[in-house]
């Protein structure tokens, strides 16, 4: 499956557009991974862990919406927008969005 933030692939042409296809995932951050990001906050550095989230619930929203997208019989995906918002008391969940429209493209 071809999948682009763009509205076109290069040497290709759209033949139809087949509607909308999303995908999302949230995910919970434990109590340790936010103490570890807590003290990462004071003293500077990246958060493995919560990098680790995020490209997990990413992973899981993109391969929701290529199922989708298979579904309706697309061979790509084009305009894809990716949202990342915290969720939860405190901001404790994790949650990627994304959405894109399902092509047949030649």
């Amino acid at each position: 499956m071809v999948m682009s933030t763009t509205n076109h692939i290069e040497n290709k042409e759209v033949k139809r557009y087949l509607g909308i296809v999303t995908g999302e995932a949230i995910l919970g951050a434990n109590l340790f991974k936010d103490i570890f990001a807590g003290i990462r906050d004071i003293v500077g550095g990246r958060s493995a862990s919560y990098e680790r989230e995020l490209q997990e619930a990413r992973r899981i929203a993109f391969a929701e919406m290529e199922e989708k997208a298979n579904r309706v019989g697309a061979n790509a995906i084009i305009g894809i927008d990716i949202d990342y918002e915290t969720i939860g008391a405190n901001g404790s969940m994790l949650m990627v969005s994304v959405s894109g429209t399902a092509v047949h493209a030649e």
